[in-house]
Order: C-alpha cells, then structure tokens, then sequence
C-alpha cells in the first residue's frame, strides 16, 4: 500500500513521529504537502487536526492513532493485543510529554507571539526543567531498565522507540544545556537515541532533504534564556 502523509512542510512537529516510522519501515508513502502544489485535503472524515494518513480508503488522524494503525502493517508493534496496547500507552506518554515541551515556549496561548509570553514562558521552562522533565526521563530508563532487552518493549524495535529518539532529539535542540545535565543519569534512554541516530535504515533519511531541519517554528524550539535547568529554577 501506498500511504499518503498530510502534514505542514516547513516543521517536523508530531508529522515526525510518522515520518520515522515510515522511513524505518522502508514503507512506500509520500509526504504530500511538501510536494503538492495544491494543499486540499480530503473531505471525509473531516480530522480536526494534521497529521492524518490516507491508507486506501481510511483516513486517520491524531499521531498515537495513525502509529497504532501502522504499527502491525510496518512490524513495529506486537501481534498480540497486551503488546500492542503496551506500545500504544508508551506512545501516549510521549505525546503528554510532547504537549508539556510545547507549552515551554507558548504557555498562554499558541496563537500569540513567544515574545507576549516570555515572562510566562520562563516560569513554565523553569518547572519543565526541574521537574517534568526529570520525571518523563526517569519513566522511560525505568522501562528500558525492565524491558528484558535494548528496547521499550524488549529485544525488537518498535515505533515508541523512534518517538522516544524523535523527544531526545528535540529536547537536545530546544534545551542542549539542561539536557548536557541529565543525560548522565540516564545512560540506557541515551544509547538508545545514539543507535537509532546510526541505524542503517535511518541514516540516509537523516543525511537527506526529507528530514526538515529543527527550526524556530516546531514544537522545539531554541530560546537561550530557556535554557538553564539551575537559573531557572531559582526564579520560579
């Protein structure tokens, strides 16, 4: 089958997590909007949001959803249902976590400037920091700790592992001093980001056009006076 990916083409925002997949899968698929001259969408059913995949007939929105989707049709998830249901709620996780990385930058509201926020913006990065962060870190080396193998769900690879590399990737971009901090306390989460960054299947799509740069437009974004896990903190 050939899948149809609807989604902004100047950002990786939660498109990327389908991305990856679908990259590592070697799966046939065509990021539309980056090629499209004409930006339509279908009409039904009506998502409220992209990213939506087009399979066949089906149209399917919301990132968590579509990975539960191709999971089992790309081999990235279990056959059996507690496995996949297991996956799907590590995915879960991360899209929680996504949402919290977000609210970093734009803690008000996503329709006004970062530059009408900046005050607030500080006090959500400085809790983000010292806290989320932390804890979402800690939860995912204490899976990786109990999985029986290399991986979230034991010794195979599967798409919450891309989507965990896809958070650590982000998070190095938005935040590179306060991750340089705390990656020494989670050794197992940080050798998985470094064997997905080398994997064969993957490196031609890093190295390539199809993987959009980290910009000042994504979910991640850089902003220096963000950046300090111990500054911060001291002025929440």
């Amino acid at each position: 089958m050939k899948y149809r990916l609807y989604y902004w083409p100047e950002i990786q925002g939660r498109g990327e997590f389908i991305r990856l997949a679908l990259e590592y899968a070697g799966a046939d698929y065509v990021d539309v909007l980056r090629h499209a001259a004409d930006h339509s969408f279908p009409e039904k059913p009506a998502p409220f949001a992209l990213p939506y995949l087009v399979a066949g007939k089906q149209v399917i929105a919301q990132t968590a959803n579509i990975l539960l989707y191709l999971g089992p049709r790309l081999r990235l998830a279990p056959r059996g249902e507690a496995g996949r249901l297991w996956a799907h709620q590590l995915q879960l996780t991360i899209a929680d976590w996504l949402v919290e990385a977000h609210d970093t930058h734009h803690p008000i509201g996503s329709g006004l400037y970062y530059e009408e926020q900046r005050r607030e913006a500080k006090r959500r990065s400085a809790d983000f920091l010292a806290a989320r962060l932390p804890k979402y870190l800690d939860y995912f080396e204490g899976v990786l700790g109990r999985s029986g193998g290399s991986w979230l769900l034991g010794k195979s690879l599967s798409y919450p592992d891309l989507s965990l590399f896809q958070m650590l990737a982000g998070l190095r971009y938005a935040f590179p001093k306060a991750m340089a901090g705390l990656e020494k306390r989670h050794p197992r989460t940080i050798s998985l980001h470094g064997r997905i960054a080398m994997h064969p299947r993957l490196a031609g799509y890093f190295s390539s056009e199809r993987r959009i740069p980290f910009n000042q437009m994504g979910i991640f974004r850089h902003y220096p006076e963000l950046d300090s896990l111990r500054n911060n903190s001291k002025k929440t």
